[in-house]
């Protein structure tokens, strides 16, 4: 789906009027650069779904942004991507590449020492940036960028412990889409394409016993599935989250994908019961797939209006005159230490102006502070979602703000 099918939401206008990203002749075409209020919205979204991974076990690792061409070899993404790649070659001749993806990477954190089957799954979350050579006519604002940021994550595992691990990934999908009222309703059997094996690792033995455990957990789930023949990762099968935004178009978004041949190319293994080698299996799991993507969706789904908790300013304090501006700064210097994002507009406009502005910049709650408020020690609220509210105490309003903070409301 085209991220600029709906020009009146195209994230792209949207950004930069939100000053949330923007973009440099000079630094390339399509490497974002992202302002304060963005790196703010990217924080919050990584900062949630780690929330929810670290609830199921996932503990952070963090790998090197580049890697020798070896690697990729062994794993068979230089055979696969080769074209894709940004390569380097060091002034003693040894050929790099930036990374396109992190997975093979992680197979080596798993390989750094034996692992009993006791202590499987072993769970990694690494939130980090790849590149990948993409032709310049591709390119779309955050849709499609040469570097992108990955919230990814592998599950090293037993195959009798897949269907367990794939459901709390499963479930932290469900959490996290529903908090934008965006939850997945189809999955996508994205499977191989058993005409062209030539496209994918390891034998069709292993294709059908990984293909048949993702049908099975699809099917206890009883949701609406889609055929994807073909749409399978070279390394294995996989359930590709299809989800409706708020203008009817259809987006993949997060994708949980079942591995059996990587660990086969990398030798990976536990010790079982018995004492002997049993090779295990990878699960590779992204709920935003990059932050780039998922962002330039999110806008538009929302129209830029970010809920509370996600939005970069959520209060704005608008004094009426010069007069007031130091109660409004006292007001401003009250929420920032309840840890609410506020700033103030102190302009040398009119009220009415600095609204006009605030509402341009969808920023959830203005507090207007005059003559009656300062007297009071109150503040005038009104809000982006429901228009004018009353007049509150400042502890009252940062207790209500706070507590839609937390819920994520």
């Amino acid at each position: 789906m085209d991220a600029n099918s709906d020009k009146g939401h195209d994230h792209k206008k949207l950004g930069k009027e939100l000053d949330l990203f923007t973009f440099s002749d000079l630094v390339g075409s399509g490497l974002p650069l992202w302002t304060p209020k963005g790196t703010v919205l990217r924080n919050l979204l990584d900062d949630f779904v780690w929330e929810l991974r670290s609830k199921c076990g996932y503990e952070k690792v963090e790998i090197p942004h580049i890697t020798k061409r070896e690697l990729y070899e062994k794993s068979g993404h230089w055979d696969k991507f080769k074209d894709d790649l940004f390569r380097i070659t060091t002034r003693e001749g040894d050929e790099f590449a930036m990374k396109p993806m992190n997975c093979p990477h992680h197979t080596q954190i798993y390989a750094r020492r034996p692992w009993s089957y006791r202590e499987l799954p072993q769970r990694y979350a690494n939130t980090t940036m790849c590149y990948r050579d993409e032709q310049s006519g591709e390119l779309n604002g955050l849709s499609r960028v040469r570097a992108f940021t990955q919230d990814d994550a592998h599950a090293f595992c037993r195959e009798s412990q897949v269907k367990e691990e794939f459901l709390k990934v499963w479930n932290i999908i469900e959490e996290f889409y529903s908090t934008f009222g965006f939850k997945p309703k189809k999955i996508r059997l994205s499977f191989h394409d058993p005409k062209h094996l030539e496209k994918y690792l390891g034998d069709k033995g292993r294709w059908k016993i990984a293909e048949d455990i993702l049908r099975d957990i699809a099917k206890e789930k009883g949701v609406e599935t889609i055929d994807g023949m073909g749409e399978a990762a070279f390394y294995g099968p996989k359930l590709d989250f299809m989800a409706e935004d708020a203008h009817g178009r259809l987006w993949q978004v997060a994708t949980i994908q079942l591995d059996m041949n990587m660990p086969e190319r990398f030798d990976l293994t536990c010790i079982n019961e018995k004492g002997e080698k049993e090779r295990i299996v990878m699960i590779h799991a992204a709920v935003m797939g990059s932050i780039e993507r998922f962002l330039s969706v999110l806008i538009e789904h929302l129209g830029g209006a970010f809920p509370l908790w996600l939005s970069p300013v959520q209060v704005r304090v608008l004094p009426v005159s010069e007069k007031h501006t130091a109660y409004a700064n006292e007001v401003l210097a009250a929420l920032r230490a309840a840890s609410i994002r506020t700033d103030v507009d102190d302009a040398n406009e009119s009220l009415g102006k600095k609204i006009r502005n605030a509402k341009t910049e969808k920023i959830p709650y203005l507090l207007v502070v005059g003559d009656k408020e300062v007297e009071a020690k109150t503040v005038s609220v009104e809000s982006r979602d429901h228009g004018k509210q009353d007049v509150a105490s400042l502890s009252d309003f940062i207790t209500k703000a706070s507590e839609e903070i937390r819920s994520r409301k």
